[in-house]
Protein backbone atom coordinates (compact mmCIF):
# COMPACT_ATOMS: atom_id res chain seq x y z
CA UNK A 1 0.00 0.00 0.00
CA UNK A 2 1.06 3.19 -0.80
CA UNK A 3 0.76 5.97 1.79
CA UNK A 4 1.42 9.41 0.08
CA UNK A 5 3.29 12.30 1.79
CA UNK A 6 1.34 14.59 4.29
CA UNK A 7 2.43 16.35 7.78
CA UNK A 8 2.05 13.55 10.22
CA UNK A 9 2.52 16.07 13.15
CA UNK A 10 4.88 13.19 14.33
CA UNK A 11 2.80 10.86 14.92
CA UNK A 12 2.98 7.45 14.04
CA UNK A 13 2.66 6.75 9.82
CA UNK A 14 2.92 2.67 11.01
CA UNK A 15 1.89 2.49 14.54
CA UNK A 16 1.74 -0.33 17.44
CA UNK A 17 -0.17 -3.27 15.55
CA UNK A 18 -1.01 -2.07 12.19
CA UNK A 19 -3.56 -4.15 10.71
CA UNK A 20 -0.91 -4.06 7.08
CA UNK A 21 2.39 -4.43 9.03
CA UNK A 22 2.13 -5.30 12.46
CA UNK A 23 5.96 -6.26 12.47
CA UNK A 24 6.82 -3.22 12.00
CA UNK A 25 6.76 0.66 13.48
CA UNK A 26 7.35 3.58 11.63
CA UNK A 27 7.70 7.45 12.68
CA UNK A 28 8.57 10.58 11.07
CA UNK A 29 9.53 13.63 13.43
CA UNK A 30 10.76 17.09 12.63
CA UNK A 31 12.10 19.38 15.40
CA UNK A 32 13.54 22.33 15.21
CA UNK A 33 16.62 23.34 17.33
CA UNK A 34 16.58 22.75 20.99
CA UNK A 35 13.19 20.71 20.90
CA UNK A 36 12.60 17.59 22.06
CA UNK A 37 10.45 14.51 21.35
CA UNK A 38 10.05 11.37 23.72
CA UNK A 39 8.17 8.42 22.84
CA UNK A 40 7.95 4.46 24.08
CA UNK A 41 6.80 1.68 22.24
CA UNK A 42 6.00 -1.06 24.50
CA UNK A 43 6.40 -4.51 22.73
CA UNK A 44 8.74 -3.11 19.47
CA UNK A 45 12.40 -2.34 19.35
CA UNK A 46 13.58 0.91 17.71
CA UNK A 47 16.29 2.88 16.11
CA UNK A 48 16.12 6.82 15.72
CA UNK A 49 18.24 7.45 12.49
CA UNK A 50 17.87 11.18 11.81
CA UNK A 51 17.54 11.73 8.54
CA UNK A 52 18.90 15.18 8.58
CA UNK A 53 20.15 17.24 11.85
CA UNK A 54 21.83 16.33 14.63
CA UNK A 55 20.24 15.05 17.60
CA UNK A 56 21.21 14.13 21.32
CA UNK A 57 19.16 10.74 22.17
CA UNK A 58 18.62 9.59 25.76
CA UNK A 59 17.49 5.83 25.95
CA UNK A 60 17.59 3.47 29.12
CA UNK A 61 19.64 5.93 31.35
CA UNK A 62 22.41 6.39 29.01
CA UNK A 63 22.88 9.86 27.06
CA UNK A 64 24.57 9.72 23.16
CA UNK A 65 25.73 12.52 22.22
CA UNK A 66 25.78 14.05 18.54
CA UNK A 67 23.77 11.32 16.44
CA UNK A 68 23.47 12.09 13.13
CA UNK A 69 25.60 14.47 10.62
CA UNK A 70 23.73 15.31 7.98
CA UNK A 71 22.83 18.68 6.00
CA UNK A 72 19.67 19.68 4.35
CA UNK A 73 19.20 15.86 2.32
CA UNK A 74 19.67 12.18 3.01
CA UNK A 75 22.50 12.48 0.17
CA UNK A 76 24.48 14.79 2.73
CA UNK A 77 26.63 12.73 4.90
CA UNK A 78 26.48 9.43 6.26
CA UNK A 79 23.85 7.60 8.68
CA UNK A 80 23.76 7.52 12.49
CA UNK A 81 21.59 5.89 14.74
CA UNK A 82 20.57 4.73 18.27
CA UNK A 83 19.15 1.13 18.77
CA UNK A 84 16.40 1.29 21.68
CA UNK A 85 15.33 -1.56 23.72
CA UNK A 86 11.76 -2.87 23.83
CA UNK A 87 9.11 -0.56 25.90
CA UNK A 88 12.47 1.67 26.40
CA UNK A 89 11.56 5.36 27.14
CA UNK A 90 14.14 7.55 24.71
CA UNK A 91 14.11 11.31 24.04
CA UNK A 92 15.68 12.98 21.62
CA UNK A 93 16.57 17.25 21.02
CA UNK A 94 17.33 18.75 18.27
CA UNK A 95 21.34 20.30 18.12
CA UNK A 96 20.89 21.35 14.59
CA UNK A 97 18.69 24.39 13.18
CA UNK A 98 16.09 21.66 11.80
CA UNK A 99 16.10 17.93 12.10
CA UNK A 100 14.00 15.33 10.34
CA UNK A 101 13.88 12.23 12.51
CA UNK A 102 13.40 8.26 11.19
CA UNK A 103 11.91 6.57 14.23
CA UNK A 104 11.93 2.34 12.70
CA UNK A 105 10.50 -0.35 14.97
CA UNK A 106 9.88 -4.29 14.94
CA UNK A 107 7.58 -6.31 17.18
CA UNK A 108 10.00 -8.20 19.69
CA UNK A 109 9.14 -8.85 23.26
CA UNK A 110 13.07 -9.75 24.38
CA UNK A 111 15.33 -7.25 25.93
CA UNK A 112 18.66 -5.87 24.80
CA UNK A 113 20.88 -2.88 26.01
CA UNK A 114 20.78 0.57 23.77
CA UNK A 115 23.62 1.84 21.76
CA UNK A 116 24.75 4.27 18.96
CA UNK A 117 25.72 3.41 15.41
CA UNK A 118 28.26 5.82 14.31
CA UNK A 119 28.70 6.95 10.58
CA UNK A 120 32.35 4.39 11.12
CA UNK A 121 30.28 1.51 11.92
CA UNK A 122 27.92 1.42 9.27
CA UNK A 123 28.45 -1.63 6.82
CA UNK A 124 27.96 -0.73 3.15
CA UNK A 125 27.45 -2.57 0.41
CA UNK A 126 27.72 -1.99 -3.44
CA UNK A 127 26.34 -4.12 -6.01
CA UNK A 128 24.67 -4.45 -9.51
CA UNK A 129 25.83 -2.57 -12.80
CA UNK A 130 24.75 0.03 -15.09
CA UNK A 131 24.35 -2.46 -17.76
CA UNK A 132 22.03 -4.71 -15.65
CA UNK A 133 20.11 -1.23 -14.83
CA UNK A 134 20.22 -2.79 -10.71
CA UNK A 135 23.34 -0.61 -9.57
CA UNK A 136 22.73 0.80 -5.68
CA UNK A 137 24.34 0.81 -2.76
CA UNK A 138 22.79 -0.30 0.74
CA UNK A 139 23.91 1.38 4.21
CA UNK A 140 23.24 -0.83 7.05
CA UNK A 141 22.81 0.75 9.89
CA UNK A 142 21.32 -2.57 12.01
CA UNK A 143 22.60 -5.26 9.89
CA UNK A 144 24.59 -8.51 10.20
CA UNK A 145 27.31 -6.50 12.24
CA UNK A 146 24.62 -6.51 15.22
CA UNK A 147 23.03 -9.47 14.71
CA UNK A 148 23.82 -10.52 18.61
CA UNK A 149 22.21 -7.38 19.95
CA UNK A 150 19.07 -6.92 18.15
CA UNK A 151 16.13 -9.20 18.04
CA UNK A 152 13.78 -8.94 14.86
CA UNK A 153 15.11 -5.36 13.61
CA UNK A 154 16.79 -4.64 10.50
CA UNK A 155 17.60 -0.98 9.53
CA UNK A 156 19.27 0.22 6.21
CA UNK A 157 19.39 2.83 3.61
CA UNK A 158 19.56 2.26 0.20
CA UNK A 159 20.58 4.32 -3.19
CA UNK A 160 20.38 4.56 -6.44
CA UNK A 161 23.92 4.74 -8.18
CA UNK A 162 23.72 6.96 -11.02
CA UNK A 163 20.17 8.39 -12.12
CA UNK A 164 17.15 5.94 -12.43
CA UNK A 165 17.30 1.78 -12.59
CA UNK A 166 15.67 -1.04 -10.31
CA UNK A 167 15.76 -1.80 -7.25
CA UNK A 168 14.59 -5.49 -5.52
CA UNK A 169 15.52 -6.74 -8.42
CA UNK A 170 15.38 -9.50 -9.50
CA UNK A 171 11.21 -9.63 -7.69
CA UNK A 172 11.31 -11.54 -4.67
CA UNK A 173 9.21 -11.57 -1.38
CA UNK A 174 9.42 -12.73 2.20
CA UNK A 175 6.07 -12.79 3.64
CA UNK A 176 5.69 -16.83 4.52
CA UNK A 177 7.60 -18.54 7.33
CA UNK A 178 8.85 -21.91 5.36
CA UNK A 179 12.35 -22.12 6.31
CA UNK A 180 14.76 -22.65 4.59
CA UNK A 181 13.21 -21.49 1.65
CA UNK A 182 11.59 -18.06 2.87
CA UNK A 183 10.83 -16.01 6.10
CA UNK A 184 7.89 -13.95 7.26
CA UNK A 185 9.12 -10.15 7.59
CA UNK A 186 6.91 -7.17 7.25
CA UNK A 187 8.83 -4.27 5.60
CA UNK A 188 8.08 -0.54 5.34
CA UNK A 189 9.69 1.92 2.91
CA UNK A 190 10.06 5.94 2.82
CA UNK A 191 11.41 7.41 -0.45
CA UNK A 192 13.50 10.85 -1.23
CA UNK A 193 14.27 11.78 -4.89
CA UNK A 194 16.91 14.01 -5.73
CA UNK A 195 16.31 16.18 -7.47
CA UNK A 196 13.11 16.61 -5.25
CA UNK A 197 11.08 16.82 -7.74
CA UNK A 198 11.46 13.03 -9.15
CA UNK A 199 9.59 10.22 -9.26
CA UNK A 200 9.48 6.30 -9.71
CA UNK A 201 7.49 3.24 -9.24
CA UNK A 202 6.75 0.46 -6.77
CA UNK A 203 5.32 -2.88 -8.20
CA UNK A 204 3.31 -5.31 -5.62
CA UNK A 205 2.16 -8.79 -7.26
CA UNK A 206 0.41 -10.22 -4.57
CA UNK A 207 -0.38 -13.14 -6.52
CA UNK A 208 1.55 -15.63 -8.95
CA UNK A 209 0.02 -15.28 -11.98
CA UNK A 210 -1.62 -12.47 -11.50
CA UNK A 211 -1.48 -8.68 -12.60
CA UNK A 212 -0.10 -6.43 -9.77
CA UNK A 213 -0.22 -3.04 -8.47
CA UNK A 214 1.68 -0.49 -9.35
CA UNK A 215 2.28 3.10 -7.22
CA UNK A 216 3.33 6.50 -8.35
CA UNK A 217 5.96 7.03 -5.37
CA UNK A 218 7.54 10.53 -4.82
CA UNK A 219 10.02 12.22 -2.36
CA UNK A 220 8.21 11.39 0.83
CA UNK A 221 5.97 8.48 -0.21
CA UNK A 222 5.70 5.30 2.49
CA UNK A 223 4.83 2.08 1.16
CA UNK A 224 4.13 -0.62 3.87
CA UNK A 225 4.89 -4.43 2.12
CA UNK A 226 2.62 -6.81 3.66
CA UNK A 227 2.86 -9.89 0.99
CA UNK A 228 3.88 -10.30 -2.64
CA UNK A 229 6.76 -9.67 -4.92
CA UNK A 230 7.89 -5.89 -4.55
CA UNK A 231 10.61 -4.57 -7.10
CA UNK A 232 10.78 -1.15 -7.80
CA UNK A 233 12.36 1.63 -9.95
CA UNK A 234 13.79 5.34 -10.21
CA UNK A 235 12.71 7.35 -13.57
CA UNK A 236 15.37 8.10 -16.27
CA UNK A 237 17.38 11.64 -14.35
CA UNK A 238 16.80 11.04 -11.03
CA UNK A 239 18.41 9.47 -8.14
CA UNK A 240 16.21 7.59 -5.41
CA UNK A 241 16.94 6.95 -1.84
CA UNK A 242 14.45 4.55 0.30
CA UNK A 243 14.86 4.13 4.44
CA UNK A 244 14.02 0.13 4.87
CA UNK A 245 12.38 -1.73 7.31
CA UNK A 246 12.18 -4.91 8.10
CA UNK A 247 10.76 -6.79 11.04
CA UNK A 248 11.00 -11.09 11.34
CA UNK A 249 8.03 -13.31 12.72
CA UNK A 250 10.64 -15.65 13.76
CA UNK A 251 13.96 -14.53 13.21
CA UNK A 252 16.30 -11.45 12.30
CA UNK A 253 17.71 -13.36 9.33
CA UNK A 254 16.29 -12.01 6.04
CA UNK A 255 15.30 -15.12 3.55
CA UNK A 256 14.06 -13.74 0.36
CA UNK A 257 12.25 -16.15 -2.27
CA UNK A 258 13.21 -14.86 -5.64
CA UNK A 259 10.45 -15.09 -8.01
CA UNK A 260 10.65 -18.66 -10.32
CA UNK A 261 10.64 -17.25 -13.57
CA UNK A 262 13.82 -14.56 -12.81
CA UNK A 263 15.06 -15.82 -10.47
CA UNK A 264 18.16 -16.89 -12.31
CA UNK A 265 18.29 -13.59 -12.94
CA UNK A 266 20.33 -13.75 -9.50
CA UNK A 267 23.57 -15.20 -11.67
CA UNK A 268 22.87 -11.76 -14.04
CA UNK A 269 23.71 -9.03 -11.36
CA UNK A 270 27.07 -8.41 -9.96
CA UNK A 271 27.44 -8.74 -5.77
CA UNK A 272 23.91 -9.57 -5.33
CA UNK A 273 24.46 -12.75 -3.41
CA UNK A 274 26.57 -10.19 -1.33
CA UNK A 275 24.11 -8.01 -0.47
CA UNK A 276 21.71 -10.76 0.31
CA UNK A 277 24.24 -12.25 2.65
CA UNK A 278 23.91 -8.71 4.83
CA UNK A 279 20.31 -8.96 5.62
CA UNK A 280 21.11 -11.16 8.82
Amino acid sequence: MHIPPFNNRNAPIVGIDDARVPLNYFNIVKLGRGVSFEYRVPGYETAVVPATGTLDVDAGGERFAAIGNRGLDVWDGEPEGVFVPPGTRARFTCLSETAEVFIAGARFDGGGEPFAVRSADIDVVQYGSDDTKTHRKIKHILGAKYRDRVGRLLVSELFTVGAGGWSGFPPHKHDTDRLPDETRHDETYNFRFRPAHGFGLQLVQREDGKVGDAYHIIDGSTVVLDRGYHPCVAAPGYEMYYFTILGGLSQRPLVQFFQPEHAYQVETIPGIKDMIAKFK
